[in-house]
């Protein structure tokens, strides 16, 4: 199990969770971010500090957002498991139906 970050976080990427990541294993997409599920160590720092409420453990994200859960996996399907976000900096890349979204009224 690991957790997810959602829809509230597409266009917002405040990185607060990056920073309290004791792990480094939140990386930075376009225009989302994500946590690796194989490098996440389910601590849960993340989740309460993300300002739109967008991170949930695994079993808990909304039916809306499941196709998140999903996107956190997909996301490092070239990538592969580099070890720490802060390796390799923004990726630029999203998976496909995030880069499709429309983009958030500011």
């Amino acid at each position: 199990m690991t957790y997810v970050i959602a829809e509230p976080c597409v266009d917002l990427l405040d990185r607060a969770c990056i920073e309290e990541c004791p792990v480094d294993c939140i990386y930075e997409g376009n225009r989302k971010l994500y946590i690796h599920p194989d490098e996440c160590v389910d601590c849960g720092a993340c989740e309460p500090v993300c300002p739109v409420e967008a991170i949930f453990y695994e079993d808990d994200v909304p039916e809306e957002w499941a196709a998140y859960t999903k996107a956190d996996v997909d996301f490092f399907d070239d990538l592969g498991s580099p070890g720490g976000a802060s390796k390799v900096g923004k990726i630029d890349n999203d998976v496909q139906f995030v880069a499709d979204l429309p983009p958030k009224a500011e």
